[in-house]
């Protein structure tokens, strides 16, 4: 190579790093995926979140506005949970979602990862309010200890009259201090079996149920910790 040849390469590479910014990866494995059901192709050494909105996208739309608790970036949540390297599976649920048939419309994803050997500590379903009650019920129809569980402002009266709902898995409660439509968790871990295991966090950010309506760190980082 002569020293023009050797010249222009050497532009290429300045321009390139000027305009991708110097030690870029390609955009493929930049990109964060968001997708709306599990991937035709499945990767087993992937990381696979799903996340279960609330209620409100089902009645208002994917970024509702709550008249006390402001928007709720379920977009941003979604952003924030890709970001953290996992595969992120969610979709905005029709109004008047059944929460035991989309349970069982969860379960059948969830094995469908674990048939394409996936491995169940690689594979977390995490749940607020009216989602979080589909992810308790999923991981009772499931009966698999090793799989990630999250409820977030979850657990509250509706639980007294399901008995038959046993959760398992590796399950995570987040409770934020100030939400008074939710309560503990404790009650619902009472009932779990086998190997299963689980822990609550009381939260006290302030805000109610909306405290879980933004990807703040205070809420996101023991998410991750937990499905790590």
């Amino acid at each position: 190579m002569n020293s023009m040849q050797r010249a222009s390469v050497l532009l290429g590479f300045v321009l390139c790093a000027a305009a991708c910014g110097a030690g870029d990866v390609s955009v493929a494995e930049n990109t964060p995926q968001i997708l709306t059901e599990v991937p035709a192709e499945i990767d087993p050494s992937a990381r696979y979140l799903f996340y279960l909105h609330g209620a409100i996208i089902e009645r208002a739309g994917v970024r509702p506005t709550h008249p006390e608790f402001g928007v709720y970036e379920y977009q941003e949540i979604l952003e924030v949970f890709a970001s953290r390297g996992f595969v992120v599976i969610s979709e905005a649920r029709a109004a008047g979602t059944d929460p035991m048939k989309y349970a069982e419309s969860v379960v059948g994803q969830v094995r469908a990862l674990l048939a394409a050997e996936v491995p169940p500590g690689n594979i977390a379903v995490v749940g607020f309010s009216k989602g979080g009650g589909i992810a308790v019920v999923a991981s009772s129809i499931l009966v698999i200890d090793g799989v990630n569980f999250v409820f977030i402002g979850t657990c509250g009266p509706w639980l007294n009259d399901r008995p038959e709902i046993v959760p398992h898995g590796r399950m995570l409660s987040l409770h934020e201090l100030s939400d008074d439509m939710v309560g503990s968790c404790e009650t619902l871990f009472a009932r779990s079996t086998g190997a299963s295991v689980h822990e609550e966090i009381t939260l006290d950010l302030g805000g109610g149920h909306g405290a879980f309506y933004r990807p703040r760190s205070e809420w996101i980082d023991p998410v991750v910790e937990w499905t790590n």
